[in-house]
């Protein structure tokens, strides 16, 4: 039986996602055979990113400063907005480098079950962003569950209003799946959005 202590950070840790109780009891045992070396690297990264982190005024990112290394990036073309649910959807983009435009993050999507309606998301902040000028297109990258595709549906109502040209993610087969291991939302799905060989 641990200390109170060690529970108590085991406790902590196994609230973090993709983390259960085994796995942080894992992680606290690793952590105390590395006291010296190990607890007080994390000790001091954890104290500097509480203290620097802050989110970003304009895409809703979070970073170290604001507006965000995206935001600020000049290299970035600011004609194409990719729109994501949370903040781990952007930087999972960001880190396939293969969207070379900025982000919005709606802060979540759309759901009557949990009571989330379209004002309790970023979606003023994105009209305002679109109604300045200067976007050209909007990619909604949201996931393929159903409150992701009922977001998508009514940015895409709301985004009509502007001159812009909406495309969505594609959705359907993954590279490398097997049919068989497939569920039926996602056959439908590729076979809607089949094209010409």
């Amino acid at each position: 039986m641990a200390s109170q202590e060690i529970e108590t950070l085991a406790s902590a840790l196994a609230r973090l996602p993709g983390l259960g109780p085994r796995s942080a009891r894992r992680a606290v045992l690793w952590l105390v055979k590395r006291r010296e070396t190990a607890l007080p690297a994390l000790l001091e990264a954890l104290a500097t990113v509480g203290e620097a982190l802050v989110e970003c005024e304009t895409c809703g990112n979070v970073d170290t400063r604001n507006p965000c290394a995206i935001c600020a990036d000049p290299r970035r073309d600011g004609k194409s907005l990719c729109v994501v649910e949370d903040v781990s959807d952007l930087w999972a983009l960001d880190r396939a480098k293969l969207f070379t435009g900025r982000y919005h993050v709606l802060g979540g999507k759309l759901s009557a079950l949990d009571g989330v309606r379209p004002e309790d998301l970023n979606i003023a902040s994105l009209m305002a962003r679109v109604g300045e000028g200067g976007v050209d297109e909007i990619v909604l990258a949201m996931n393929a569950t159903l409150e992701g595709q009922t977001t998508a549906h009514y940015l895409a109502e709301r985004l009509e209003a502007y001159p812009v040209r909406i495309t969505q993610l594609a959705h359907g087969l993954p590279v490398g799946g097997e049919l068989d291991y497939l569920d039926e939302g996602t056959l439908a799905q590729a076979l809607r959005a089949r094209r010409p060989v």
